[in-house]
């Protein structure tokens, strides 16, 4: 389990330095930068929602096929 956090942090820090980076040396100006970042924010989120609604759709089918047996 350690390793696994330890995996996750470095992920976030890695993250979290990317984006400093880009912020920094991106040619877009800092409002064009956070209105790029709001839109794919907010794809990234509907994204993530559809793909939640589907795999909830899968798992009760999966759960109503299991009690019929």
């Amino acid at each position: 389990m350690k390793r696994m956090e330890l995996l996750l942090l470095g992920l976030l820090i890695g993250g979290l330095v990317g984006i400093m980076l880009v912020a920094l040396f991106a040619p877009a100006s800092g409002e064009e930068f956070r209105k790029r970042l709001k839109v794919s924010y907010r794809e990234a989120l509907a994204d993530a929602q559809q793909a939640s609604l589907a795999r909830r759709a899968e798992l009760e089918a999966e759960l109503a096929r299991m009690q019929h047996k």
